[in-house]
């Protein structure tokens, strides 16, 4: 993968996926710092619509870049990461410890993929392959960490 290429730059999230071990792990970290210092503080619903669009754009991206390289699923390509993060984090605040635990969850769900992550993980393929599963672990993810901060 060529970094300086725009669709490589977007869909290793400026670098982050390249990093070794665990490039998904690296992409998410890099997605959580993005948030607490630039995202944490607007509202839960801007927060929603920007996880939605970055995750959207990066479908797209994805998209085009798996066809044009023969390439399916990359560790590198960590906009799915990303776009799943942000959207777990926008239903909690800004609390360093819950947010690391939505972090944490999210992190498990990603790689344990139970359930429906595990379905589109296997039988989708494509840009939507590559991001559903993990909007849907984004999701689950703020939605424990909702029902977390609602019970404490």
């Amino acid at each position: 993968m060529n970094l300086w290429r725009p669709s490589v730059l977007w869909l290793t999230f400026g670098g982050a996926g390249l990093l070794r071990p665990a490039p998904g792990t690296w992409g998410s970290l890099a997605a959580f710092v993005i948030w607490w210092w630039g995202l944490s503080g607007l509202p839960a619903q801007v927060q929603i619509c920007i996880a939605i669009a970055y995750g959207l754009i990066s479908w797209w991206v994805c998209a085009r870049f798996l066809r044009r390289s023969k390439l399916h699923d990359e560790p590198q390509i960590v906009a799915d990461e990303v776009a799943g993060l942000w959207l777990a984090l926008a239903f909690v605040p800004a609390v360093w410890w819950v947010a690391g635990v939505v972090f944490g969850v999210f992190r498990i769900l990603d790689i344990a993929k139970p359930s429906i992550i595990g379905w589109c993980d296997r039988t989708l393929r494509g840009g939507l392959g590559v991001m559903a599963d993990d909007v849907l672990a984004g999701l689950a993810a703020g939605l424990i960490g909702a029902v977390l901060t609602m019970l404490l």
